[in-house]
């Protein structure tokens, strides 16, 4: 009799010792440990004992089933470090699941995004260029859009260590589609400037749910976004596109003829004169209205931009190496902004120093002047 009660308290003594005391028997580096859908507790009892996480397959799974109300979540574990067979069921319990950071940035395309996504190891970028060129996820949304550009919202994403591309992009289409709500949410009369009739401030107004208005909404933040670094610029760049629309003018957005060359891969790095006439649907140089669709991932400040762009005459802006722009309601100001642009480059203050005046005296012993000469002119933004 003696001995059964030593023996019964031998195997508890033993029973505390392998789930209360931590334990690691596994490499210094870590170890994964992946629960499938459905697993029982026997069998994750093994699979934690087999890779060394565990010190006894029988002390976690008598403990687990002490807690029958807890599911075992599916999922990849990483271990790292020493921990009690009870820690062990609770990490699990609990679906603390192996999870890694990846950050979208506010432009990004989706080609950038397959690039980031490749160098991480986190998938071949042909699985996620595959997955974003379906555009089935934002249909109720955006039924005229071509793919998912536009529609990957830039966030920080926790993704297991082998993601899916397909619930990838779903994580981030429900993402824009969570933003897009709270967003327009705060329009207080549900409507956007566009190009048709005239509202409130001058500019034209479209109804946000319409699902033809969202595609272009989005589309014109791709622009904004891409043309300029700073949110508070971003809603006199929209007024410009707005602007330029409303008179049928092309936009000459130069991202947009970068988007056409990404899209068929000859884009190289740089852009060139030459670059501008490249045949595309994308290309606002060569066609009239916005392209067919986002040119890249809008952040919020852009998208409220689109959504009320700044009530304005300007119709042009050109850098001013200062990370903004110089914005201007005719070509002859745009000119002037040109070439304050180039005196900047040169380091030359941006306005020329003042002629000074000429003496009366002087005038007088001035010749016949001779007939005026046409300065050349820069091109700038044409019609």
């Amino acid at each position: 009799m003696l001995i059964v009660i030593l023996a019964a308290g031998a195997y508890a003594a033993w029973m505390w010792y392998g789930i209360t005391y931590p334990y690691q028997g596994f490499p210094k580096e870590g170890v994964f440990v992946d629960v499938p859908h459905g697993a029982s507790r026997r069998y994750v009892a093994f699979l934690l004992k087999q890779n060394g996480v565990v010190r006894s397959k029988l002390a976690f799974e008598i403990y687990a089933r002490r807690h029958p109300k807890r599911t075992l979540e599916a999922g990849e574990y990483f271990f790292d470090y020493p921990m009690t067979g009870r820690d062990v069921f609770w990490k699990i319990a609990n679906g603390q699941i192996f999870e890694q950071p990846f950050t979208v940035r506010e432009g990004e395309t989706m080609f950038d995004i397959a690039r980031e996504l490749q160098a991480g190891k986190l998938m071949p970028a042909g699985d996620f260029l595959f997955a974003a060129s379906d555009p089935s996820l934002i249909r109720d949304f955006a039924p005229d859009a071509l793919t998912l550009e536009g529609f990957l919202f830039p966030a920080t994403y926790e993704l297991p260590r082998h993601p899916a591309a397909s619930e990838l992009t779903a994580q981030m289409v429900h993402k824009f589609k969570e933003e897009w709500k709270r967003i327009a949410s705060s329009d207080p009369v549900g409507q956007a400037p566009s190009n048709g009739q005239a509202g409130s401030k001058g500019q034209a107004t479209l109804n946000v749910a319409s699902p033809s208005a969202r595609l272009r909404i989005v589309t014109l933040a791709s622009l904004v976004e891409r043309e300029t670094p700073k949110p508070e610029e971003r809603p006199m760049v929209a007024s410009v596109f707005e602007n330029r629309l409303r008179k049928g003018m092309r936009l000459q957005c130069d991202p947009t003829v970068i988007y056409a060359m990404e899209r068929s891969g000859q884009y190289r790095g740089t852009l060139t004169g030459k670059d501008l006439s490249f045949e595309s649907a994308y290309n606002t140089y060569e066609h009239r209205g916005l392209p067919p669709g986002p040119i890249g991932n809008p952040g919020e400040a852009s998208l409220r931009a689109a959504l009320h762009p700044e009530d304005t005459s300007f119709l042009y802006f050109v850098a001013n190496t200062q990370g903004g722009h110089f914005f201007s309601s005719t070509l002859e100001e745009h000119n002037r902004n040109v070439l304050k642009y180039r005196r900047l480059l040169a380091g030359l203050p941006a306005d020329p120093p003042p002629t000074p005046a000429v003496p009366p005296s002087a005038k007088k012993e001035h010749a016949k002047p001779a007939a005026h000469q046409q300065q050349p002119q820069h091109k700038g933004q044409t019609q």
